[in-house]
């Protein structure tokens, strides 16, 4: 047996640790979402306040920005007063309440404010997993057509919304074209 082959372990090794050490610095908001520039998924869900079922057509129209949202997500708590000051100066904001105990997020919207046009009650997540969501908060940026335009994941505050305007409105002016 030659020697060198003894060292082929080693070399696999020191592969395997180099891409983990790379995979370290990577940051997950860089993986782009497969809904981007894809119509929104089907869904029919009650809401939390009313119990009344929304679906996708009731998206149609408008850009919005979908918010999934619980109130076991600290983050969410952080982004929340902004998403309150968004809605006063006419943001459109739908709720996806993420895997959530009904009565606490009924409280939490009576006690923080509601910023939602509405907001479907996700308890099963399942048009969260359609989403790909992989935590809250997300937000989506939707046009009047219904159609995913962009993807932001982690809270949304005063210090990143700039970006996020700038598509929304955007979209409202290619709205105002149609």
């Amino acid at each position: 047996m030659k020697r060198w082959t003894l060292f082929i372990p080693f070399v696999i090794f020191l592969l395997l640790g180099f891409f983990l050490w790379r995979g370290l610095y990577l940051d997950p908001k860089d993986v782009p979402s497969a809904l981007v520039d894809k119509p929104f998924p089907d869904f029919e869900l009650p809401t939390l306040i009313s119990g009344e079922t929304k679906s996708l057509p009731d998206l149609k129209g408008e850009v919005h920005l979908i918010n999934v949202w619980g109130t076991w997500c600290i983050s969410c708590k952080v982004e929340h007063p902004f998403l309150v000051e968004l809605a006063k100066q006419g943001v459109s904001i739908v709720g996806v309440n993420y895997k959530d105990d009904n009565d606490a997020a009924l409280k939490w919207l009576k006690e923080l404010g509601d910023p939602y046009l509405f907001s479907v009650d996700d308890e099963d997540g399942v048009l969260s997993m359609d989403l790909g969501v992989t935590g809250a908060p997300e937000t989506f940026i939707i046009d009047a057509k219904g159609v995913v335009r962009h993807k932001h994941q982690g809270p949304i505050t005063k210090s990143n919304w700039a970006p996020l305007a700038a598509i929304r409105d955007q979209l409202l002016n290619e709205k105002g074209n149609l």
